[in-house]
């Protein structure tokens, strides 16, 4: 890739975490038109027809396995477990506390599952790290107030499982290897969207003539931009860039969440928040060996 495609991709990459950031807005916004169930319906249903094409023009087409398909079966039924905790936050909470929370604390409780289950071992510096992790995340909760009213509001309590459920799905995904993660993603919306048609979801029931331009806009925006778009920018840097350098780029989602939240929603951003994040955001750079500043290589 040369440098000038490489700054291109760069911009791309900052704008599919303004996309994944503004995914929180959206579902607040979308909270006061349809339920959580309808919100992933109509949320899968265009991401479905937006990604399909995406998978030829790459050429990933739609090739899996049975044990991929078996494993986004299962990963359907996690995620929507994850996006009713998810949009419940959001709903009873604020989408600033719910990007700045969740998006911190996932790869966190995704390093402690990781070393629990799976063997993974712990240095003094992931030990360090996950412990000015658990001050921020307390900070954020606003622990020091010491009001457990305030602590242990609904909403905290909804980001705090969706947190834990994001890094059992990525656990579960990690395990189709043969599969294209965007291939594996297409299957997993097309599980899900089954899953809600026969449980959760009558379409002819939906509340059309509530939907305006403002509905509309936000559910395209959480599908199209935040979904298709997002991901498979992020999956393609993944495969283009390698994983640490497109890593480093998951520091701005929070940033986007908070802001967007402030610039569109009129949210009250607390220093706690603020300051909560910074240490989160140290403690996965910590974790997860993320270098934000490179050397710049020689040109000759």
């Amino acid at each position: 890739m040369t440098l000038a495609n490489k700054n291109i991709f760069y911009f791309m990459m900052v704008l599919a975490m303004a996309g994944w950031g503004a995914s929180w807005v959206n579902a607040k916004v979308l909270s006061s038109y349809i339920n959580e169930y309808e919100m992933m319906f109509l949320r899968n249903f265009f991401t479905i027809i937006t990604l399909a094409p995406i998978l030829v023009i790459t050429k990933k087409y739609f090739y899996s396995n049975t044990k991929s398909l078996i494993l986004a079966f299962i990963a359907a039924i996690v995620m929507i477990v994850y996006l009713k905790f998810y949009f419940l936050g959001v709903k009873f909470g604020t989408a600033s506390l719910g990007g700045a929370l969740v998006t911190t604390l996932i790869p966190i409780n995704t390093f402690i599952l990781m070393a629990l289950f799976f063997g993974k071992k712990l240095e003094k510096k992931d030990i360090f790290a996950l412990i000015l992790g658990m001050f921020g995340v307390l900070t954020i909760l606003n622990i020091w107030t010491f009001s457990f009213e305030e602590i242990f509001t609904e909403h905290n309590l909804y980001f705090l499982a969706a947190s834990i459920l994001w890094p059992i799905f990525t656990i579960i995904s990690s395990k189709s290897t043969k599969t294209s993660p965007l291939v594996f993603s297409f299957y997993m919306y097309v599980f899900m969207t089954i899953l809600l048609l026969i449980f959760f979801v009558e379409p002819t029931k939906m509340p059309y003539a509530s939907f305006d331009w403002i509905f509309w806009a936000n559910v395209l925006c959480v599908a199209v931009v935040s979904t298709t778009f997002a991901t498979s920018i992020y999956f393609i840097g993944i495969e283009k860039l390698g994983t640490n350098e497109v890593s480093s780029f998951i520091f701005l989602v929070p940033f986007f969440a908070i802001s967007l939240s402030v610039i569109f929603l009129k949210e009250h951003i607390s220093y706690s928040i603020i300051f909560g994040t910074i240490l989160t955001l140290i403690a996965v750079k910590i974790l997860n060996n993320i270098k934000i500043f490179k050397k710049k290589e020689k040109i000759v």
